[in-house]
């Protein structure tokens, strides 16, 4: 009985110094520690968000996949990152993220409340509206443009990020 307790104290050592528990990660961190996201890193960064972004929240974030940014309009993301569009980029952003800490459950169960939609305001102003299509969650952003969660709940210790297909553009 005393050594699983002692092995048990050391593996939860191990994971709390070696930063294996996820909880000990903001949500820029989750982001950053993904090979699927190092564009939207790069983005963040770009668009002096990580300070921002690495506060106490909580956010929920819409994060869209390098897949997703490489899909944009040729040109589109380079043009983006430049300095002189900051605002814009910033913008952007912050349209794939909301303010609280909404897990998969909570979208859903919000989804089903609303008879099918859950429209979700956005920290940059404008709205997201969730639904399904089969099993998968959907988002619709407000030009009509069409993002599947393909991952959920990957949480951080200051909120969760839902991996999305597409990059969402408001109005």
């Amino acid at each position: 009985m005393k050594t699983k307790k002692i092995l048990s104290s050391t593996i939860l050592a191990i994971a709390l110094f070696t930063g294996i528990n996820s909880f000990a990660q903001n949500v820029v961190e989750v982001a950053v520690s993904s090979a699927d996201h190092t564009t939207l890193v790069a983005a963040v960064k770009a668009g002096s968000l990580v300070e921002t972004l690495s506060g106490a929240g909580p956010f929920t974030v819409f994060a869209p996949t390098n897949t997703a940014f490489a899909n944009l309009p040729k040109g589109t993301l380079e043009t983006l990152l430049e300095p002189a569009n900051l605002t814009t980029l910033q913008g952007i952003l912050t349209y794939h993220v909301v303010a609280g800490n909404i897990d998969s459950k909570a979208v859903v169960a919000a989804i089903t409340a609303g008879k099918g939609k859950a429209v979700l305001k956005t920290v940059q102003g404008g709205v997201l509206t969730a639904s399904l299509k089969g099993k998968n969650v959907v988002i619709t952003d407000e030009k009509g443009g069409v993002a599947t969660v393909t991952a959920v709940d990957l949480k951080g210790s200051n909120g969760v990020i839902h991996v999305i297909d597409t990059v969402l553009m408001h109005k």
